[in-house]
């Protein structure tokens, strides 16, 4: 298969995922993996087509079926994916799974299983690793029956397969008939791993799925929605480091938020803020290990900032680096065009007091339904408190990460209030000490500031930043965090503005660029998956029943055929930015499950 570079690049929504909890790779609906960072989720891509063109590294393997239809889906409850041709006279299935390494330790491998079920087609293989973001200078070379590609100062990769392989411009190939009943197979993967072995695909098949359906048992979620929800916690946990702990936004980078634009950021890595939400979603689940993982990982992040300056990071790499320079790959043309790509992020600079809140949200859920606090851990977090008690009257970027100049976001001022709540009902739930008389009147301080300065009577709603006149998204959390109740009249009035300004088709916008306040970049950026779910989580709090039910089913039809999402919706409602987003989809959880308890009348027992 000669590589054609002018062939047009896939589109976000049109992808699957799969993963062994230490990378991922996205696999289009044309039998193509077109996105893959090897060997940890922040690593250097060797498949970037999705940035570029096929000649940035591609892994391409279908049928020649011009005229089929083409459809996938996953294994039931797991993330072993499935892409299939339907012609009048044949239908040929790719099998794409990680499988999931013995050791946490282990290589990632992809294993690509392509099998006729009826009648015959000329199949197509092309494997063009290209190592360090494209790069590197690659070379390659035959390894008995495999094909192995090399870079200087690189770990390098292998190709193996049950089928003949040819090298054809640095590329793997095969051109190959296959009848009905007949397979071959392909596992990629480290040049020195033994378990890149084709002949062993379907013990490694066997084992993927038995993983995968074992961890979704455990999940207690029965109510409405419920293949929408596990397919939601099983695009959480692929984000999931197994080896860290850590959890990563989402799986790529560079993915545009505006087609064309500039707003292209790196999300492999750990938001504290995500992580802690994500944390939530697994609590409401069931998964408890996950939680108590992620809390064990952020444990090392407290421990480490609460011995020099007390201030927690934005975000780290799953190793717990907290230092990473942005930079940008001018080599890469950009999805749709969109530069420049960006690698690394200039958040880890800013100061966004809003984290500090969903971590003690987070470190509170756990002790309540899953293990107690150590007393190392409630120290620290003690320090963590104290900090928020000291300099919550200051300005900050906010949830958004402005570009902009720094204000007194309300969302930020909100989630200072959920950290030194939590810490109080932390403290007297497990008896703990802490200076109560200092939190207590630094929680009602800011308690009373945020209606005294957050609120505008003229206007008649809050607004996002003291002295603005603009709503924000970000706003919608301040019942979901029970700081105002969801039917108090001046919540219901802001809770009407939002909608009137933000709002279209089901899917909410972030905020506008408008009211003197700017985020520092051009352009207009697409309506946010995750706000719009808590729009409708809004409106089931506020007794909205019905109209939240309708939002939820309009919302769900934004998803691929998969079940996936990315950041954003564009204004048809297809994918824009990063995918698949781990805000997107604990916020689609948290929706589903407190909607899901108010049409059955409350009964369900779990609690935030």
């Amino acid at each position: 298969m000669a590589e054609r570079e002018e062939e047009p690049q896939n589109p976000i929504q049109n992808h699957g995922i799969i993963g062994d909890m230490r990378s991922a790779a996205l696999v289009a609906d044309t039998g193509s993996i077109d996105f893959f960072c090897w060997p940890d989720f922040d690593s250097p891509s060797v498949f970037s087509a999705l940035l570029d063109s096929n000649a940035a590294g591609i892994f391409q393997l279908a049928p020649r079926l011009p005229d089929a239809r083409r459809e996938q889906l996953y294994r039931p409850n797991t993330n072993v994916l499935h892409t299939r041709w339907i012609s009048k006279d044949t239908v040929v299935e790719v099998t794409d799974l990680m499988p999931i390494g013995r050791s946490k330790d282990d290589l990632p491998r992809i294993v690509r299983r392509i099998e006729v079920h009826n009648g015959q087609a000329t199949i197509a293989m092309r494997c063009h690793v290209r190592l360090d973001y494209s790069r590197a200078a690659m070379t390659s070379r035959k390894d008995g029956g495999d094909i192995c590609f090399e870079a200087d100062g690189l770990p390098g990769m292998r190709l193996s397969a049950t089928t003949a392989l040819q090298l054809d411009n640095g590329a793997a190939t095969a051109e190959f008939v296959l009848h009905q009943g007949d397979c071959v197979e392909f596992v990629l993967g480290g040049l020195d791993d033994p378990a890149v072995n084709a002949g062993h695909c379907p013990r490694y098949l066997t084992e993927t799925i038995a993983f995968w359906r074992h961890w979704s048992q455990q999940s207690n979620y029965r109510g409405r929605w419920r293949e929408m929800v596990n397919r939601s916690a099983l695009a959480l946990k692929l984000l999931t480091s197994r080896t860290h702990g850590g959890i990563v936004a989402a799986a790529t980078f560079g993915l545009p938020e505006t087609p064309g634009g500039e707003r292209n950021w790196d999300y492999r890595y750990t938001w504290i803020r995500d992580a802690s939400f994500t944390v939530y979603a697994f609590m409401r689940l069931g998964y408890t290990d996950e939680a108590t993982a992620f809390m064990h990982w952020m444990h090392g992040r407290m421990g480490d900032c609460c011995d020099e300056t007390n201030t927690l990071g934005i975000l780290y790499a799953l190793d717990g680096r907290d230092t990473l320079p942005e930079t940008t790959l001018p080599h890469l043309k950009g999805h749709a065009g969109s530069t420049p790509v960006r690698i690394g992020n200039e958040a880890y600079q800013q100061v966004q007091l809003d984290i500090y809140g969903e971590l003690m949200d987070a470190v509170y859920l756990a002790n309540k339904y899953g293990n107690a606090i150590s007393h190392e851990g409630w120290q620290n977090a003690t320090r963590l408190v104290n900090y928020v008690s000291e300099h919550w009257r200051e300005k900050d970027v906010g949830i958004w990460e402005m570009r902009g100049e720094p204000q007194h976001f309300l969302h930020s001022r909100l989630m200072c209030w959920v950290a030194l709540d939590r810490a109080l009902r932390l403290a007297v739930k497990r008896s703990l000490p802490a200076p109560f008389e200092h939190w207590i009147a630094a929680r009602e301080a800011i308690h009373n500031d945020i209606w005294e300065n957050f609120w505008n009577a003229d206007l008649g709603h809050f607004v996002q930043y003291q002295g603005g006149h603009s709503v924000d998204a970000a706003m919608l959390l301040m019942p979901l965090m029970r700081f105002v109740s969801a039917s108090d009249p001046k919540w219901l009035a802001t809770l009407s503005a939002i909608e009137s300004t933000l709002l279209r088709a089901g899917m909410m916008h972030r905020y506008r660029n408008d009211d003197g306040q700017h985020d520092g970049l051009s352009g207009d950026e697409g309506a946010f998956t995750a706000c719009s779910f808590w729009y409708v989580e809004c409106l089931a709090r506020a007794g909205q029943i019905e109209k939240a039910h309708l939002e939820f089913e309009q919302l769900l039809r934004y998803a691929n055929p998969l079940g996936l999402y990315a950041e954003e919706f564009d204004p048809h409602g297809r994918h824009l930015g990063n995918t698949p987003q781990a805000l997107s989809h604990l916020a689609l959880i948290s929706a589903a499950t407190f909607l899901n308890r108010k049409l059955d009348g409350d009964k369900t027992l779990w609690q935030p």
